[in-house]
């Protein structure tokens, strides 16, 4: 039974890990490449940021520069009109001057005795209407100043301001070229770093021991995440001496009823770094295609060795183990027929998510393997106690009847007691042969029963 289970379980993380693969075939196979890609866009879309900030800065300096110009072309019209009223004032004092020539001839045109009779009391008049023109003209002229200068003093201060606004923009634009500057080298050098990072990481994965001993970690973290611990459930890097050789599995998991699952991680990943390192489709594709041409001879070499065999008893088939998704979904794009002749050779392909759903699987098998093992214990032990409560409850039956017994005696004993020897005592008291201040305790019998022990 639980072996129907394990195929069951089996079967469905094999589907599971299938449909998984093909949702995530092309995402999983060029992570490696469009990590740089997104590196790049990400460069684009802030470079982009900062132009579009830097187009509104510039409409903004440009909003301002025309509204500089309006006011500009404002201050020279109001310098204008300045430039007329002073020129205004000035023919109004050239006109004052000639109109005073004009009354200074005219008051010379009079006669000596008109102008000697009246000449005090046309001075004074004369004096007066001057210094009213006078006053009125510096009336006119500070009241036209004021006027200008409150044109001029808004016009000023706006231009203030709007300098003040331009240096603020221009600043601001520095930064902003300093900031896309600086963001574009740390782009750089994160881009150089990870081509680094990945020119290691491929050149390390070239070695087949590397890959070997990356393959057996990677099943060992598998293991550990399913909950199998390597000591009970599961036996590392067993080696079997058949007519053909040494076979080592890279993993045997023990199943509930002494059976056992052969998983071997040995699959070659040569191709797959090949096509990570090409330089164009065709390469990559090329590349691919011999990668899942080498899973599949290595699935049918696992076929061939019949590893199962060796195991007994043992399901007639073997886990081939790939250490990543990206591996598997790769070679299931480039050859969609691998897990149906998989199966056919016996070789069920799993990877880390499905080779988890598998390990569940057993756990649980050992799980409820664990819980009918502890409900044998549960039943012997509750038998044992059965035993030993149906002795302990005769040996309290028999407890029971001795204290009848003792009862029954100690009752004898006290009606012997009150019929025979304290008549006696008393007659001794009587006669003298007591002793002063003593009086015999009265001897009570017993009168409560004892419970029976009730019976099952």
């Amino acid at each position: 039974m639980y072996v129907i289970y394990f195929i069951a379980g089996l079967f469905l993380g094999a589907c599971a890990g299938w449909f998984l693969a093909g949702v995530r075939l092309r995402a999983v196979m060029t992570e490696r490449m469009l990590a740089a890609e997104g590196n790049a866009k990400a460069a684009a879309e802030v470079n982009a940021e900062l132009r579009r900030q830097m187009e509104q800065g510039q409409e903004e300096l440009d909003r301002v520069r025309a509204q500089l110009a309006r006011e500009q072309e404002a201050r020279v019209k109001a310098e204008t009109a300045l430039v007329e009223a002073r020129n205004n004032l000035d023919e109004q004092k050239q006109l004052l001057a000639v109109a005073t020539d004009r009354l200074a001839d005219t008051f010379k045109s009079l006669s000596a005795d008109a102008l000697r009779s009246n000449n005090q009391s046309f001075l004074q008049l004369a004096g007066q209407a001057l210094e009213n023109v006078v006053q009125q003209a510096r009336g006119d002229l500070q009241l036209r100043q004021e006027a200008i200068d409150g044109l001029i003093k808004p016009l000023k201060e706006e231009l203030v301001r709007y300098g003040t606004q331009v240096r603020a923009m221009e600043n601001i634009r520095q930064e902003a070229y300093g900031s896309l500057q600086r963001q574009l080298e740390e782009l750089s050098r994160t881009h150089r770093q990870l081509q680094k990072e990945t020119g290691q990481l491929v050149g390390a994965l070239k070695s087949p021991q590397v890959r070997g001993r990356w393959g057996e970690i990677t099943l060992r973290r598998v293991v550990e995440v399913a909950g199998m611990s390597p000591y009970c459930d599961f036996t590392e890097q067993v080696s079997l001496a058949t007519e053909d050789g040494r076979k080592r599995p890279d993993l045997v998991v023990k199943l509930p009823g002494g059976r056992t699952v052969v998983v071997d991680a040995k699959v070659p990943l040569q191709a797959y770094m090949e096509a990570l390192e090409a330089g164009d489709d065709s390469g990559r594709r090329g590349a691919l295609l011999r990668h899942a041409q080498s899973v599949r001879v290595h699935m049918q070499s696992l076929g061939s060795k019949a590893y199962w065999s060796q195991f007994t008893p043992s399901p007639d088939f073997v886990v081939l183990f790939l250490p990543g998704e990206s591996f598997f979904s790769a070679a299931l794009e480039q050859d969609r027929s691998l897990i149906e002749d998989g199966v056919s050779s016996r070789v069920i392909l799993t990877t880390p998510t499905t080779l988890i759903a598998l390990l569940r699987t057993v756990a649980l098998s050992w799980q409820q393997q664990q819980m009918a093992e502890n409900a044998r214990l549960i039943a012997q032990a509750g038998a044992g106690l059965y035993e030993r409560l149906c002795i302990f409850a005769g040996h309290l039956v028999k407890i029971h009847d001795g204290l009848n017994k003792a009862v029954q005696s100690y009752n004898s004993a006290v009606g012997s007691w009150e019929g025979r020897v304290v008549p006696g005592v008393r007659k001794l008291k009587e006669l003298g042969a007591g002793v002063p201040g003593r009086e015999l305790a009265p001897v009570v019998p017993v009168e409560t029963s004892l419970r029976q022990p009730a019976a099952e």
